[in-house]
């Protein structure tokens, strides 16, 4: 029926206890939030180890995918991720800058294979 007037001390120490539940609740919420982009970060590391290494030259062939148009040093800004793009030995790019294929004119492979024109 009546309840009993609650004192300004026992309502401070429920507001006390329903911080100290939220605060625990969004600490737990932030705690997994750490550990999934821990995981996300660690499973990117993982994929970065298993991928091969960068072609250090590469060949640049035209859209019929039968002529070669340009060869690159294989970390050239100009080519991205092309599929246009195949990588090769440094003996391959030698060879085709012999047989007149165009050296890219932003990453010089002519120059860093010691072959000028």
């Amino acid at each position: 029926m009546n309840e009993p007037a609650r004192s300004k001390l026992d309502l401070l120490h429920f507001a006390r206890r329903v911080v100290i539940q939220q605060a625990t609740a969004a600490v737990a919420q932030i705690d997994t939030w750490i550990a999934q982009e821990e995981e996300r970060l660690a499973h990117r590391r993982e994929v970065e180890a298993m991928r091969p290494p960068p072609a250090d030259w590469l060949l640049e062939r035209g859209l019929n995918k039968t002529n070669l148009v340009a060869v690159h040093v294989g970390g050239c800004w100009t080519v991205r991720k092309s599929s246009r793009c195949i990588g090769v030995s440094q003996q391959q790019a030698l060879d085709a800058l012999r047989q007149q294929v165009p050296a890219c004119t932003h990453c010089r492979p002519d120059t860093e294979l010691g072959i000028l024109d």
